[in-house]
């Protein structure tokens, strides 16, 4: 069997496969290479760089199973791939905690002005009293998606002391009853929150689902946390409310079109910006490699079965 893999993934991982399969690491390929490569291959391995088109399955004559090191799907056609037969499976327990973190730390990086503080020190000052903050305890958070990572937010902002409200199609009354919270309509929680927190996929429904109506909903004082998906906020309407004042502020890991580029975003002083990091962590690397290894041996063992 032959593993193609065309995105990084934690050393572990590569390792690990090439012990049931063979392996070729190719990152960072053209899109003719890339359908060089992908024509013998069974296996494909990706996480969010390479796009997975129905171009490119077309020549996949072999490929059996997509793996995403990650969570979202949204750079694979999955239509596509089930048409010719192809499995597509993800990891998306790997990155919870790492998300849930990076969540917590912009809104403590927002509360507490510590970017801000940071540059001002560097610069040889003594801003105290300027880069007074405010606390996260008491205040309300809007967690709009109560999946893995969302419930992760959930639990941590709840030892913080934050009131929560939960929006999601799927409701679970048992992590409501964990945070002592309670869901509602969307409307409810931009209303109602000091912060609001998105952790649903990119789907058709969700894609910018926070636009300009919705901004107009939330307090002047909210702030916008976003590690999951950038085209689940109209970015030009969300520019628009931070300049305008309709919201207090918004801390930024995804983004409609990444890399980031030029963007007015860059330009504000009411935003957090950060290189889509939610995953970034050595402990979500590695645990999302183990898990693409652990996945390709389940579908081998099943297809040697026949089962």
């Amino acid at each position: 069997m032959k593993v193609l893999v065309t995105d990084p993934i934690h050393e572990d991982g590569i390792k690990a496969l090439g012990e049931i399969a063979e392996v070729d690491v190719a990152k960072g390929l053209g899109e003719e290479e890339l359908r060089a490569r992908i024509a013998d291959a069974d296996v494909l391995v990706v996480r969010s760089a390479t796009k997975v088109t129905k171009d490119l399955l077309s020549v996949a004559k072999n490929l059996k199973l997509i793996v995403r090191a990650g969570t979202g799907l949204d750079n694979i056609d999955i239509v596509a791939a089930r048409e010719r037969g192809i499995k597509v499976l993800n990891t998306p327990e790997a990155p919870s905690v790492a998300t849930a973190e990076l969540a917590m730390a912009l809104m403590l990086a927002w509360a507490r002005k510590i970017v801000d503080a940071n540059l001002s020190m560097k610069q040889g000052k003594w801003e105290k009293s300027k880069l007074r903050g405010t606390e996260l305890r008491g205040k309300t958070l809007g967690i709009i998606g109560t999946g893995r990572v969302g419930r992760e937010v959930g639990r941590r902002a709840k030892a913080f002391g934050m009131k929560l409200l939960l929006n999601d199609i799927v409701e679970i009354p048992e992590f409501a009853k964990e945070v002592n919270s309670r869901y509602v309509d969307l409307e409810t929680l931009l209303r109602e929150s000091d912060y609001v927190s998105i952790h649903v996929p990119l789907t058709k429904e969700t894609e910018r689902m926070i636009d300009e109506e919705k901004l107009r909903m939330m307090k002047p004082t909210a702030v916008l946390i976003n590690t999951a998906r950038g085209g689940v906020v109209d970015e030009k309407a969300l520019v628009k409310a931070l300049k305008s004042g309709e919201i207090a502020g918004a801390c930024l890991d995804v983004y409609e079109k990444e890399p980031l580029g030029d963007s007015p975003l860059l330009e504000l002083p009411n935003v957090i910006l950060t290189p889509h990091l939610g995953a970034s962590t050595e402990e979500a690397q590695r645990r999302a490699a183990l898990l693409v290894v652990e996945k390709v041996k389940k579908e081998l063992c099943r297809e040697r079965s026949g089962s």
